[in-house]
């Protein structure tokens, strides 16, 4: 059986440097959530370098996914998403990225995979696997 699962934007960023891509789904996808993220990128760079390598990690991503919409079932999702966080005294809002990636996970039932699982605490409903960072080691 094929593993699925959704990317968030962190993992999406930093897929080339994973140490162990044996931790990903045989089967990632991305959501446009992500899209929207990176697109935001280049926009707010503050050099000319930096926005060429967030440019090219919007580019990669449009070039090599085929990305999850956010549809009127992830938007039903993100109420239990942001219902959740809320019980849990999280504001949806400081991490609104976060909370819509979920919600689209949800919708579609694929768990999460993140070298930041922190940003996915406490959301029912939704599996997150847990992805090494590159720049930290694991214990």
């Amino acid at each position: 059986m094929t593993t699925r699962g959704l990317l968030d934007t962190a993992t999406l960023i930093l897929l080339g440097r994973l140490p162990d891509a044996s931790r990903l789904p045989e089967e990632p996808s991305i959501c446009t959530i992500s899209l929207a993220e990176l697109s935001v990128g280049p926009l707010v760079a503050t050099g000319p370098g930096e926005r060429a390598a967030r440019q090219s990690h919007l580019q990669q991503a449009e070039s090599d996914f085929d990305p999850l919409g956010f549809d009127a079932a992830a938007a039903r999702a993100f109420g239990r998403v942001a219902s959740s966080l809320h019980a849990r005294g999280r504001k949806p809002a400081a991490r609104a990225f976060d909370a819509l990636i979920a919600a689209v996970a949800i919708s579609r039932d694929l768990p999460v995979y993140t070298c930041n699982p922190d940003d996915f605490t406490g959301i029912d409903d939704l599996v997150v696997h847990a992805v090494p960072h590159p720049d930290q080691q694991e214990h």
